[in-house]
């Protein structure tokens, strides 16, 4: 296989290790607007050295040392007297001071930078927390943390949110003035205010994780990049408040999922429907894991929240030998009680697909009429595919060209795509 070039390198690298950078920067400078301004800035730095130089040995760890300086230049021209200048610059060896200078041991300084026992779990984690400000609405604090904590570009996040990139942008530049101007520090909310931005915070994961588990783009269906971390920052959570149910929840949501994902992708990365998965390739240990949660959930409050009903979902799932043998009618029951809980569009698709398998297509159709009359998901290619595979079961082939046609317009990930593009091919 052949070596990464500079470019390639660089931006493989930012994809895995951005929040970390800028979690650590945020820690080290107490600014979090700054800390991204110097992760940029280190960024750059990389595309102009790296295809240049050769890549480092410690590409985090010279990304974070890069930004450090440029945090010391900073503070240098803010006031050569500031006390956090003399802080940073202690730590630094003669004549290390100059950007863009190799760093003499980018290990050391990466550790140093990185680690902190004052801290809560995780750098990453206290970042979604400080982006989850209650100074933002919930849209740009999702918006914002899935930006800099998921490493997602615009589009992907608009693909999430099912709304137009530019909005997307919008919302997370407001977001960045917002707590600019609110001088919002990078430190450890209260037990408090943690709890009362807990909420976003497991939108934020769950939103990482539906992005890595099937990805709105690209040609990969599975990105387990993001799934990992998301499921990483659930455990953390899960740690971290441990007496919070829906915490518990969301951790057996992602664990039950990505127990599917070894049999979800065939040799060359094509999708593999759930009908013809082989199930003795499904992670046995996360499905494990993801019911002891589950379960720890169910104990810990009173009744499943909107992420439990989720797992109890994909628990099912998780049970059955085969799809014939899955408890469809408890799934659709299920889907009903979390759709009076968390009302949504896509909750009423899921739920319409599963009236499809316990009664049939005929039951399933009216379902999904009235999320087309609604006007719902109308950016996403689910809506006409699921309308789609409905009227081509109920012999309604005509409807059922122009519907799977729409969604391959509207679908952006070419696996997915090229998935419907067979089912429109045997339709003749």
């Amino acid at each position: 296989m052949a070596e990464p070039t500079g470019r390639e390198a660089v931006a493989a690298v930012w994809r895995i290790e951005s929040a970390r950078i800028v979690g650590a920067l945020a820690r080290y400078t107490g600014d979090f607007a700054l800390a991204e301004d110097l992760a940029q800035e280190a960024l750059a730095e990389a595309l102009v050295t790296w295809p240049r130089d050769g890549v480092p040995r410690n590409p985090a760890g010279w990304l974070l040392t890069v930004g450090r300086r440029r945090a010391i230049d900073a503070f240098r021209r803010r006031s050569a007297l500031d006390e956090r200048y003399a802080a940073l610059a202690r730590d630094l060896g003669e004549g290390e001071v100059l950007s863009g200078s190799a760093p003499a041991d980018p290990v050391r300084d990466a550790e140093g930078v990185l680690w902190d026992p004052d801290q809560i779990d995780d750098d990453v984690l206290a970042l979604m927390f400080i982006s989850c400000h209650p100074v933002l609405s919930r849209e740009a604090r999702v918006a914002l943390t899935l930006r800099v904590v998921g490493g997602l570009t615009s589009d992907e996040i608009a693909k999430v949110f099912l709304v137009p990139a530019a909005t997307v942008q919008a919302r997370i530049t407001r977001a960045k003035k917002t707590l600019g101007a609110a001088r919002v520090p990078f430190e450890l909310p209260s037990a408090e205010e943690r709890a009362e931005r807990l909420g976003s915070v497991l939108s934020v994961v769950y939103l990482i994780f539906t992005e890595g588990s099937s990805a709105s783009s690209g040609d990969s269906l599975i990105r387990l990049d993001l799934a990992s971390e998301a499921q990483r920052l659930a455990r953390v959570l899960s740690r971290l408040v441990p007496d919070e149910p829906e915490v518990h929840g969301l951790l057996a949501l992602l664990e039950l999922t990505a127990a599917r994902f070894p049999s979800r992708t065939g040799p060359d990365g094509e999708p593999v429907l759930l009908e013809r998965q082989d199930r003795r390739r499904w992670d046995r240990a996360a499905i494990r894991r993801g019911r002891a949660a589950l379960a720890r959930a169910a104990r810990v409050g009173r009744g499943l929240g909107a992420y439990g009903l989720q797992a109890a979902i994909a628990e099912c799932h998780a049970l059955a030998p085969s799809v014939d043998a899955t408890d469809w009618e408890r799934i659709v029951l299920v889907y009903e009680a979390l759709g009076r809980l968390a009302p949504s569009p896509v909750v009423d698709l899921n739920r319409a697909v599963a009236v499809s398998m316990a009664r049939g297509p005929a039951a399933a159709l009216p379902i999904v009429d009235e999320l087309v009359a609604a006007g719902a998901l109308s950016n996403s290619h689910l809506l006409p595919s699921v309308r789609g595979e409905l009227l081509t079961r109920l012999g309604r082939i005509g409807e059922a060209r122009t519907e799977l046609e729409l969604a391959i317009r509207l679908c952006g990930n070419e696996r997915e795509r090229a998935v419907l593009e067979r089912k429109l091919a045997d339709l003749g």
